[in-house]
């Protein structure tokens, strides 16, 4: 699997109906924030008005959400989760490649026939960068996405990683589309006093490199998102929405049983040069569509694309 993330298992219960926790996908969990601040947590079931967050209304999916169905049925589940609401997918590097067994032109085709739009996808980018820049930007996508680097042993790493972000936003900048990283919590755990996300930004020219930011991920880390957003502003283009419980021990939620102020985060995202809010779930409490049809009831919800 091409995310290489490490799995522990969380034995959860039913507090009610619609609220399971499930097994998280963990690089590693952290306490406090080197920028400090409140974690934007509170009642993510609380509804905003529809001007607060209407700027994701057009929101997303990323496919590793369906990873245990989409392999055998690829149109069909992609067919589905249009029917649900979303609007724009993000694929990944599966088993069937990053257009699941569609030439870069079927799948563009595939998705105007479904009325989604491929926005991005996760990738390996430290091999045949070239070709797959060169392919995403057929398909008409706009960005690949590194999605996983691991924590790294040193400040001197983590520069060199910088670096290397930067030759790749050349390469992808010259096919036609723009080169990104996503981050877990493990990129904003200080190291030696400073917080390797920040070296990664101030390390990378913003016309070649660009961030897609984990939600779930930075406030696990005890970081503020939105002062993070407003500190590197227009540095995001892209974000992950999904919910957290930190009790007993961090794990995901469906979108509104969890501890995260979405109305809160994703206007300040908006403010800050958002332009893609693409859902993402690693493990499901029982039937993965039945969580992608809940995640989705409750993102209208909050953007005003249904009423309360």
């Amino acid at each position: 699997m091409a995310y290489n993330r490490r799995f522990f298992l969380k034995a959860a219960g039913m507090a009610a109906a619609g609220s399971l926790a499930w097994p998280l996908a963990s690089c590693s969990n952290s306490g406090n924030s080197s920028e400090g601040g409140a974690t934007a947590e509170g009642d993510s079931t609380t509804t905003a008005g529809p001007a607060t967050v209407a700027a994701a209304s057009e929101f997303g999916i990323q496919l590793y959400s369906v990873r245990d169905l989409i392999g055998k049925d690829p149109k069909g589940v992609i067919k589905q989760l249009a029917g649900l609401g979303y609007k724009k997918v993000e694929s990944y590097q599966g088993d069937q490649g990053v257009f699941w067994g569609m030439t870069p032109k079927e799948f563009k085709a595939y998705m105007d026939e479904v009325g989604m739009t491929a926005v991005s996808t996760h990738a390996d980018t430290t091999k045949d960068l070239e070709k797959l820049a060169g392919q995403a930007a057929e398909a008409g996508l706009s960005y690949v996405l590194q999605p996983y680097i691991g924590a790294q042993k040193s400040l001197d790493e983590w520069k060199r990683r910088a670096e290397e972000f930067n030759k790749r936003g050349e390469i992808c900048n010259r096919a036609g589309v723009r080169f990104g990283y996503h981050n877990h919590d493990y990129s904003f755990q200080t190291l030696d006093g400073q917080m390797p996300q920040q070296i990664l930004l101030d390390n990378t020219d913003p016309s070649l490199v660009m961030y897609e930011l984990d939600l779930m991920w930075i406030v696990a880390a005890g970081v503020d998102p939105v002062e993070h957003m407003t500190k590197y502003a227009g540095r995001y283009e892209l974000c992950h929405i999904k919910d957290l419980q930190r009790e007993p021990k961090p794990h995901s939620v469906n979108l509104g049983q969890g501890i995260i102020d979405f109305a809160k985060i994703l206007q300040g995202a908006a403010d800050n040069g958002m332009k893609h809010y693409i859902v993402e779930q690693e493990e499901y409490p029982e039937s993965v569509m039945a969580s992608m049809d809940q995640n989705a009831q409750y993102m209208k919800q909050l953007t005003g694309a249904t009423k309360v």
